[in-house]
């Protein structure tokens, strides 16, 4: 399975972006999917995760009230649609899948596939 991120780009503070992580080449049904992000100089960190179900989200503190994350099983991709965007929230956004628990499922360990990365920029 490979996944595919796209969707980042160039946006003013305030503005709004949705990235898109679609698996191809199989599926990833059965798996928890992430947003993590890295910033220059920073290590990787977590955004966002959606079981399988899609009945549970999780969000990093820091993007709690204005990221959104959804998938859609049935064309195995996932979304963050990303609102009230940041300076800091700059960073290049890797998507992930793997067999999360619920005590790991906001951690870089608990993937085993990912995506090549697609980079926000938020101006100030």
């Amino acid at each position: 399975v490979q996944l595919q991120a796209s969707g980042g780009g160039l946006v003013q503070a305030g503005g709004s972006l949705r990235l898109s992580c679609a698996a191809s080449g199989g599926t990833v049904r059965g798996y928890s999917m992430g947003w993590f992000r890295q910033a220059p100089g920073k290590e990787r960190e977590f955004v966002a995760a959606i079981e399988w179900s899609g009945g549970s989200t999780y969000y990093a503190d820091s993007v709690k009230g204005r990221f959104t994350m959804s998938r859609d099983n049935a064309k195995d991709t996932v979304y963050l649609q990303m609102k009230s965007l940041k300076p800091e929230d700059t960073a290049v956004y890797y998507c992930a899948a793997g067999r999360a628990i619920l005590s790991t499922i906001r951690t870089v360990g608990a993937y085993t596939i990912w995506g090549q990365g697609t980079l926000v920029t938020v101006s100030s």
